[in-house]
């Protein structure tokens, strides 16, 4: 019995020796996965809290290369080349460096994404761009470090580094409208669908191209549509309002009330609503 009791002890001590502790990072670890216009971008980072500690030109000086952020490095993935501050930038994946200053930072994008830290040595070689960022005061403490991408419109978003009372940021400049034409006019030169042009309209309508040849998309594909939804008669309502034809409009924004109040959408009545005063006036 005595074996028996020493055999399971001793199990039970290998048992506790090979048990692993698991704690939380001190610096929370997050990504950040945003498509901006047809591009998608990936932040990888950790999230150091301030913690009653002063941040900038203390615990981060100023005018010295910064990890921007915690533990292994901050990285940013483009799925498409981009263009920041003027410099293009091929599509990858780069560490994101900082050098803040009391009035500007400078960004850098860094093509050697292995270092845990700063490289040990550091080489502008590897700098695929570098921008300025103007450093906004904020009225309100930033606890915990953040790394965003803000400021979303089709074709850029800004990229924007926020903690204490310090926000910085740096335009980063996507090729939607490049590959959106590129798909419009390979589609239009084959055998294009209702929707087909009725997406090609709405991209012209939003992107402020030629809306002749938006309304002319848009009314094609409309009457290839044998029962169109409530929301694609406001689109062409909005894309006949731009092109000037009121008339149409009008009665477009009537058609697409009734239809919007059949299907119970509250959103596209009052939408409706606010459209058909306007072009009442």
């Amino acid at each position: 019995m005595k074996k028996l009791v020493t055999v399971l002890m001793t199990t039970a001590l290998f048992c506790m020796t090979d048990a692993q502790v698991v704690t939380p990072q001190s610096s929370a670890f997050s990504e950040v996965e945003v498509t901006v216009g047809l591009t998608k971008v990936e932040v990888e980072y950790s999230r150091p809290n301030k913690n009653g500690r002063a941040i900038f030109g203390n615990l981060v000086p100023f005018d010295k290369v910064w990890r921007t952020g915690a533990n292994k490095n901050t990285t940013i993935e483009f799925k498409d080349d981009v263009v920041i501050a003027g410099q293009k930038v091929k599509a990858g994946e780069y560490a994101l460096f900082t050098k803040p200053g009391k009035d500007n930072w400078e960004i850098y994008f860094y093509t050697d994404t292995k270092n845990w830290g700063n490289p040990e040595k550091w080489d502008d070689s590897k700098v695929a761009a570098k921008a300025t960022a103007k450093v906004q005061k904020l009225p309100n403490t930033v606890e915990t470090f953040t790394i965003s991408l803000d400021d979303l419109s089709l074709n850029s978003a800004m990229l924007t580094i926020a903690w204490d009372n310090v926000k910085v940021g740096t335009k980063i400049e996507v090729p939607t409208d490049e590959k959106v034409m590129a798909s419009i006019n390979a589609t239009m030169s084959g055998k294009p669908t209702a929707q087909d042009y009725m997406s090609a309209a709405s991209y012209y309508y939003a992107a402020d191209k030629d809306i002749e040849q938006a309304k002319r998309w848009m009314d094609e594909g409309m009457k290839m549509n044998p029962k169109p939804a409530f929301y694609q008669i406001y689109q062409q309502a909005l894309i006949h309002l731009k092109a000037g034809d009121t008339k149409s409009a009008l009665v477009l924004a009537k058609q697409s009330m009734a239809a919007s109040k059949e299907a119970g959408s509250d959103d596209y009545v009052k939408l409706n609503e606010e459209l058909i005063r306007k072009l009442s006036k």
